[in-house]
């Protein structure tokens, strides 16, 4: 993409030729060395008896793994989930992409429709595209990246469309029809009816808990009207005895909050601390260009939640000489405060990944945007995006009629004293 960009710096800048093969060999390299510190063989070594098998409930405090009884203290399930695939005729028929299995594609597909303008969507369509793929997003919603604060969505879909990327939103896939190569997906928006042609469907409308009966009643663990397993702030299920952590519990489906999960089950199962995890401050990044990080409540969120204390720091990155240097100026720091307490923020920069994991510390402690403001950030960083929300919260405090009147008071009291 730097080569495509390159307007200001060259005279003929130029799409390279990308050798898929050699995207897909890397990516699957990558697998293979972050592979081994989650394989049994890893777990086995670090003293952990793994069974492998497929584990079934047969009582509340009992599991059979084939013709293996076990009997247990306590129990954690951590079954996953898989891609949600759409109720819409003919799309299972032509086994569509997923995030799942889209890296065992031997070729490029130069069509590709990716249904659901989710943060996966986005990612595997931004990178598509870049590949060389013509890729349309088809959203049923009014705007890509639906949950989360609506500027974000447009700098991110400006991007896209930039990019050459076809955005589809308000937009239903009522048919799919032929085989891959040959589709035609039927579309349902607002402009009527039409008929897209594309070699491949990629489908990223979310995660569903694995399916199969793994004698959830028999344990005595209930689950919620999703299917998903029920599950206190402790991660504890309605078996004292059982806990569940990761995408099974219907939380955020993310690879980090699934971590942190296991850790709190397990420690709260075999140490009896009752550890916490509250979703609220859990971050989520959606790793296109720019990077959209999240943390804690939206603004629309916060007022519902906290009505008129709510009060929005918006910076944009047009103020941060590190965007400034990289022509990178169109995302932005928001932080959502209520009263003088973070409860939530948004960034979309390049680093933006990276950029959230101060004001993730502010919303899980309860912390205040002016504290940050105290702290020397290196420069130039784009943490100065952060840093410079901060600095511009506190200069807003201060001309607070609030904050003048006690400065009033503070110098009629000084003056009073020098006088006597």
């Amino acid at each position: 993409q730097g080569m495509r960009a390159a307007t200001n710096f060259v005279t003929n800048p130029v799409a390279p030729e990308v050798d898929f093969a050699a995207v897909m060999a890397h990516v699957h390299a990558a697998i293979k060395q972050i592979e081994p510190a989650d394989s049994p063989q890893t777990l086995e070594a670090a003293g952990v008896q793994v069974v492998q098998g497929e584990a079934v409930f047969t009582g509340p405090r009992q599991a059979r793994i084939g013709e293996r009884q076990i009997a247990f203290r306590h129990a954690i399930i951590a079954t996953g989930s898989a891609p949600a695939m759409p109720d819409i005729p003919g799309l299972a028929a032509i086994s569509p992409l997923t995030n799942e299995n889209v890296w065992d594609l031997k070729s490029l597909p130069a069509r590709l429709a990716i249904i659901g303008g989710g943060p996966v969507g986005c990612e595997l369509g931004q990178a598509f595209s870049r590949l060389g793929s013509h890729v349309t997003i088809i959203e049923r919603t009014e705007r890509l990246l639906p949950t989360g604060e609506r500027q974000a969505s447009e700098v991110l879909g400006a991007r896209l469309i930039s990019e050459g990327v076809v955005l589809l939103t308000e937009t239903d896939v009522s048919d799919v029809s032929g085989a891959p190569g040959e589709l035609e997906l039927q579309l349902d928006g607002p402009y009527g009816a039409q008929t897209l042609s594309v070699d491949q469907v990629l489908v990223a409308t979310g995660r569903k808990m694995r399916s199969g009966d793994f004698g959830l009643a028999a344990a005595e663990v209930r689950t919620d009207d999703r299917g998903y397993v029920s599950v206190d702030e402790s991660l504890r299920t309605s078996n004292a005895r059982i806990f569940a952590a990761g995408d099974v519990t219907g939380g955020p489906a993310f690879t980090h909050v699934a971590g942190i999960q296991g850790s709190v089950a397990a420690t709260n199962a075999l140490l009896g601390r009752f550890r916490k995890v509250k979703n609220d401050t859990m971050p989520a990044v959606t790793f296109t260009d720019p990077e959209v990080a999240q943390v804690g409540l939206t603004e629309s969120q916060a007022r519902d939640r906290h009505g008129k204390a709510v009060h929005v720091q918006h910076l944009s990155h047009s103020h941060v000489d590190r965007a400034v240097v990289e022509d990178r100026t169109e995302g932005f720091t928001r932080v959502v405060l209520d009263g003088s307490k973070v409860v939530g923020a948004t960034i979309v920069a390049p680093r933006a990944g990276e950029m959230i994991a101060e004001l993730v510390t502010s919303v899980a402690d309860g912390g205040r945007l002016r504290d940050i403001a105290r702290v020397v950030h290196a420069y130039p960083a784009w943490t100065d995006g952060v840093w410079n929300a901060a600095v511009a919260q506190v200069r807003t405090s201060l001309q607070s009629p609030t904050m003048q009147k006690a400065t009033r008071v503070i110098l009629h009291v000084k003056k009073a004293t020098e006088r006597g």
